[in-house]
């Protein structure tokens, strides 16, 4: 077996998205064995709980919650995921707080679209981890309707609370999907950024949005459709885990008193409110 330290990271990748797509019978329910085991997975959370019936590594990473698992709190904008807060809170002018001493634009995140990005100057986000333990479906926050989506090639850095302090625009040089979305409340945008080994993707009317790796940034538009989503409903997945980044106008937005960053936090809960 060649040593790790001697592929690059992009055949590592592969490898890794080339054994989590399949089926690997034995080998595949050992892995996922371990899994469970080293991250501390709850699987009695699961809509299917038994290790051994997942075909693949995917299947179990991108795994269903039952039906009554994560309730949905009364609120203007639910948490879209579980995981741990990054950081949140104002966007001054059109810089987003990554880590103590780094910060990056809203332009950069989006693709270098700048009238895009013109619409969140002074405006709020919000970073949320997801760890590899966690439930790897990303809801709706709020009602909305679809607008366009953008795929932004890039590296794919950890984003782990360690890397983000230590890598500058961290989430604005990773590989990213942007879901920009319209509602009574104005616009408002989903980033789902990709991090090391997590090599796709998916959103639920497109699909895997990537592989394809490619060198271009790639548009798709739907204000000539109706793509539209309530509250709660799934609009993505992390095939390996990774980070959400959102994006809100400038206006009477408040986050949840009780959120600060490392909190856990669960799909579902109480997000911000407006008032």
């Amino acid at each position: 077996m060649v040593p790790q330290y001697f592929l690059p990271k992009q055949a590592l990748t592969a490898l890794a998205g080339a054994f989590a797509s399949r089926q690997g019978g034995a080998l595949t329910t050992s892995v996922i064995r371990w899994f469970v085991g080293r991250y501390g997975v709850d699987m009695s959370e699961a809509a299917n709980p038994d290790i051994a019936s997942y075909a693949t590594f995917n299947e179990f990473f991108t795994r269903a919650l039952k039906p009554d698992a994560r309730p949905l709190a009364k609120a203007e904008w639910i948490c879209p995921v579980d995981g741990a807060i990054s950081q949140f809170g104002p966007i001054h002018g059109d810089q987003i707080f990554q880590a103590k001493g780094h910060h990056y634009s809203t332009t950069a995140l989006v693709g270098g679209d700048h009238r895009l990005a013109a619409q969140f100057e002074d405006g709020s986000f919000a970073t949320l981890y997801l760890s590899p333990k966690d439930y790897h479906r990303i809801h709706m926050p709020a009602d909305g309707r679809l607008m366009r989506m953008v795929h932004v090639p890039g590296p794919l850095f950890s984003v782990n609370p360690t890397t983000a302090r230590g890598v500058p625009g961290l989430f604005a040089r990773n590989e990213r999907v942007v879901c920009v979305f319209d509602s009574p409340r104005g616009p408002w945008v989903l980033v789902l950024v990709g991090a090391t080994i997590v090599g796709s993707m998916a959103t639920t009317w497109h699909g895997v949005v990537n592989p394809p790796r490619v060198k271009q940034v790639r548009d798709w538009y739907y204000q000539d459709q109706q793509v539209l989503f309530k509250q709660g409903d799934e609009m993505g997945r992390f095939l390996l885990g990774s980070t959400v980044v959102m994006l809100f106008p400038k206006g009477p937005l408040r986050f949840n008193p009780e959120w600060t960053p490392g909190r856990s936090i669960r799909l579902g809960e109480m997000m911000a409110f407006e008032g």
